[in-house]
Formats: structure tokens, C-alpha cells, sequence
């Protein structure tokens, strides 16, 4: 029975949601936007309450990662790490989003 006939001239392989998602963002030239946001977002998940709390602002341009701290002691100390901070971030989103961490 064609009684249900697909007449959409969609693709007939069913994706899961995720990769469908992903082929969107690459389709509209949004993932690294996307992918940038994710780290944002996750800045207090991955240094902590303390540093979130005193995390001013955060802004990534050009696959750097610019942070503002009010604390000068906590600047100084994120500063001195910041290899770390990328590693952290490496580690959970990988290499290709943030390469630099700078600490104003």
C-alpha cells in the first residue's frame, strides 16, 4: 500500500540526532562558534567555584580564550598556569578549539 508514500525527497537513512546536528553546524559554518560557546559554558565545570566566582569575563577571538579576573592574586596564579588551563580544556574538548589562554 503506497498509502504513506514519503513524497519529501529527504535522505532515506535515519542519523542519529547528534550527527545530524553536527552536519548542520558544518553545513552553516557554525561549529568552531558552537564549539567556542561549549568552552564558555563549561569554565566553572572545569576551574572551579572559586575562580568562577571571580572570573569577570570570558570571550574567545581567534582560538584564544581571554578571561578577565578580579582577583590579582588568582590572576597571577591562573597566569603562571596557563598551560595547564589549556590542558584542562584540550582534555575535555579537544586541540582544535582553544590553542591559547590569555589572562587579563
Amino acid at each position: 500500500m503506497d498509502k504513506y508514500k514519503d513524497h519529501t525527497g529527504r535522505k532515506k537513512e535515519v542519523a542519529p540526532l547528534q550527527e545530524a546536528f553536527e552536519e548542520l553546524l558544518k553545513a552553516y559554518r557554525l561549529k568552531d562558534k558552537f564549539d567556542e560557546r561549549q568552552v564558555i559554558q563549561a569554565w566553572p565545570e572545569l576551574m572551579g567555584r572559586t575562580v568562577a566566582l571571580r572570573t569577570d569575563s570570558l570571550f574567545v577571538r581567534d582560538k584564544k580564550l581571554y578571561v578577565k579576573i578580579s582577583s590579582g592574586p588568582l590572576k597571577k596564579e591562573l597566569s603562571m598556569n596557563r598551560s595547564k588551563v589549556l590542558n584542562l580544556i584540550e582534555k575535555q574538548f579537544g586541540k582544535a578549539i582553544i590553542e591559547e589562554v590569555v589572562i587579563l
